[in-house]
């Protein structure tokens, strides 16, 4: 009998090891689809936190997109508002200066005469003037006609000239040179001393020729000799070779100057 409880106690054993054995498989089985659905959660979940970061910066992007489209428009409204106020001032300028080019052109029908006058005037005053520079003179007045009939000089610019050339005779009033030039008479080069518009003299290189124009004849008579060193001096101060100083010139009567 013993020999036959050894075999059997071997034999339970067996079965109980072969039944645990069973179950670890079964358990085994169990954890791998415990581990598998658990890592399936976890890459579902990451997919799932990689989307809600994608959305979450496309909606980041968009808002910022959003508010910088609110800017724009916002800018684009100050922009439009401030072009149309423009647009309206443009349109009163135009408006105003449509009635100044009208009120110009009544003024140029009226300035017109006056400045064909005073270019007219002006041409006289030149010919009854001592005659210094007198071929200059003429030709500055010739020019001025000339303009008058130039139709790209526009009239303010016109006006202008004539002007100018007013002032320049006006200033030949107040100062004095020294200047050489073919004497009308002989044909004579000589230096010609001018001392505003009253006196008008010259005298040769030599000092052989010395001179003046006498207002009352309207000619170019000789001075007599004691005035040579005075005209050479007045020459020289006029050129700027020696410092002003006094000179004894001869000087026209009131009645001749007029």
């Amino acid at each position: 009998m013993p020999n036959n409880f050894i075999p059997k106690t071997i034999s339970i054993g067996s079965v109980a090891v072969s039944a645990m054995l069973l179950l670890s498989g079964a358990n085994a089985q169990k954890l791998d689809t415990s581990v598998q659905a658990e890592t399936g959660i976890n890459q579902a979940a990451s997919v799932s936190q990689q989307r809600v970061t994608r959305l979450a910066q496309q909606t980041t992007d968009l808002l910022a997109e959003y508010r910088s489209v609110v800017r724009e428009t916002e800018s684009l409204k100050i922009y439009n508002d401030n072009l149309e106020k423009v647009v309206m001032d443009q349109r009163e300028e135009l408006v105003s200066i449509n009635q100044q080019l009208n009120g110009l052109e009544s003024t140029n029908r009226g300035i017109v005469p006056l400045m064909l006058e005073m270019i007219d005037t002006l041409g006289k005053i030149i010919e009854r003037d001592m005659p210094f520079r007198l071929e200059e003179r003429r030709a500055r007045v010739l020019r001025l006609g000339d303009m008058m009939d130039q139709a790209d000089v526009t009239a303010s610019e016109k006006y202008r000239r004539v002007m100018e050339a007013y002032q320049g005779e006006m200033e030949y009033g107040r100062s004095a040179e020294a200047y050489s030039e073919a004497l009308p008479s002989s044909g004579q080069t000589v230096d010609f001393l001018r001392v505003g518009r009253t006196l008008l003299i010259y005298q040769s290189s030599d000092q052989l020729t010395t001179g003046w124009f006498n207002p009352a004849t309207r000619a170019y008579e000789d001075l007599p000799d004691r005035y040579r060193a005075e005209i050479k001096q007045g020459l020289s101060i006029a050129r700027s070779e020696k410092a002003p100083n006094l000179v004894m010139l001869p000087v026209p009567a009131a009645e001749a100057a007029k």
